[in-house]
């Protein structure tokens, strides 16, 4: 808070607008105790003014810096805040800059959602209005955000495949609702939630409709133990038609073979009853 200044006028609310004008700011923007109200007296005479105090209240945001310089200065690190107000959707957005970054931002982003957790506390003290704290560094929460909907994704189909449940690691609020929405256009596995802060946790698991299915055959496991086509298992393969007329082991091809074995036999007079009968009488 600013030094209290006094302020004195006929009435009250002359004082007041005499504490506007010179602080150049507006009602809702100060705080003022009415010191001494105004009084007549007898007939006119001595009367009194009206003696007011006046503070302007201090804006959010150097609430907010100077409690995050203190922060950093005792966890000695040097960071450049930089920091814009929406006041439309009463969102306030810090980015954290500096050299050790890593320890702002903590396993998973713990110190870094601490630290937000305690700046939103300090930035809603004593005000009717609520405003949220969304603090970034690095682009780490875009980076987290695409590796949280990939996990999402590839537990989804670990699930499908096995139809069994998987219970994922303690996550906050946000990280929460990233899961859900990721899963939510796939219609063959339900999220929820259970549990208690902060170790809430999401559960993926096969919908209703999908856990009525019938599961299916694993085609893989089959061609993998030699299973082929015309369900036989080792069986030979079935007849190539890229051959054209040229059969690689027809028969036309094996009677040809033979037939010219047969004739080279007859040819020589291999095993003839002439040859017999001289062999019989050289012996």
């Amino acid at each position: 808070m600013s030094n209290w200044q006094e302020f004195s006028a006929k009435t009250v609310d002359e004082a007041l607008t005499e504490a506007l004008i010179k602080l150049e700011t507006t009602s809702d923007q100060i705080e003022y105790e009415v010191l001494e109200k105004e009084s007549t007296g007898l007939l006119g005479l001595f009367s009194k003014p009206a003696r007011i105090r006046v503070c302007k209240k201090e804006d959010v945001q150097d609430i907010v810096k100077d409690f995050l310089k203190r922060l950093f200065e005792n966890m000695n690190l040097n960071v450049e805040i930089d920091m814009k107000f929406d006041e439309e959707e009463k969102i306030i957005y810090i980015d954290l800059k500096g050299d050790e970054m890593g320890l702002l931002i903590g396993k998973r982003g713990q110190t870094l959602d601490s630290i937000q957790y305690l700046t939103s506390l300090v930035a809603n003290k004593n005000r009717e209005e609520y405003i949220k704290i969304k603090m970034d560094t690095e682009n780490y929460r875009e980076r987290r955000k695409v590796t949280i909907e990939n996990l999402a994704k590839n537990i989804a189909i670990k699930v499908k495949k096995t139809r069994r449940p998987a219970t994922l690691e303690p996550m906050n609020p946000y990280e929460r609702r990233l899961i859900h929405a990721a899963l939510q256009d796939d219609k063959y596995v339900e999220t929820y939630s259970e549990g208690e802060e902060p170790f809430r946790k999401v559960i993926v698991n096969v919908s209703k409709e999908y856990a009525s299915m019938p599961p299916r055959r694993n085609n893989n496991y089959r061609k993998k133990n030699g299973y082929n086509g015309n369900g036989n298992r080792g069986g030979r393969k079935p007849y190539n038609k890229s051959y054209g007329n040229k059969k690689p082991y027809g028969k036309s091809s094996y009677n040809k073979s033979y037939n010219r074995n047969n004739s080279y036999r007859n040819q020589s007079n291999f095993g003839s009853d002439e040859n017999t009968a001289a062999d019989k009488k050289e012996d």
